[in-house]
Order: structure tokens, then sequence, then C-alpha cells
């Protein structure tokens, strides 16, 4: 539990900081970004693997990039269901996934030297 509590605030911090880097992009305080965190986490983890699925042949031509757009995509969706998040276009969604991907993955890394550490 406290695991994942701590996903939904890694990818909080990182839509954060894609609010202050990404021009157009913007969130109304802390308890959206929590909300957007979580929201993302569901989105991530129930539309994603099928939209993954449906587009891998788009996604194996493009040798993988086009990953970055289904990314993109579940970032536009979390902005569609939450008021207090704003993701202007496609390019700024492609430039809030990479954000929250790199976030996402120090955060994960730092996760798992911690679990590491336990066992």
């Amino acid at each position: 539990m406290i695991r994942f509590v701590l996903r939904i605030l890694i990818a909080a911090a990182g839509l954060w900081l894609a609010a202050r880097i990404v021009p157009g992009v913007t969130a109304d305080g802390w308890t959206t970004l929590i909300i957007a965190g979580f929201l993302l986490g569901v989105v991530n983890a129930v539309v994603r693997p099928v939209v993954t699925v449906l587009t891998f042949p788009l996604t194996l031509v493009t040798l993988g990039l086009f990953l970055l757009v289904v990314n993109a995509a579940m970032i536009g969706i979390v902005d569609w269901l939450l008021d207090g998040l704003r993701v202007p276009g496609l390019w700024a969604g492609i430039q809030v996934a990479i954000v929250t991907g790199v976030v996402s993955w120090i955060g994960q890394a730092f996760l798992g030297e911690a679990r590491a550490e336990r066992d």
C-alpha cells in the first residue's frame, strides 16, 4: 500500500515538474496533482494495455516511438477527466509524457533500491 501511495506521489511530482517546464501545461494545485497521479495510474493500468496492443503494428514500424503518442494520449485522458489539469495539445502531451516518464523512472530507481535494502 505504501508503494502505491509513493507511486502516486512520484507521478504527481512528474506532473508538477511538467507543469513548470512545458509551456501551456497548468495544474491548479497539489490536490489536483495528486488526483491526477492517481488517475494516471488507473488509466495506465486499464486503458494503456489495450491501446498498446491495438497500436502494436504502428509501434513496431516506428521502432517504439509511437509509445510516446500512446503515453500522451493517456495524459490527455487524465486531462479530459480532471478539470484542474490542462494539457493544450499533442506536442505538449508528448513533452509531459517524457517529463513524467523520466521522473517516474528516477523515482522507481529509488524505490527499487529501498526495496533491495529491506530484503
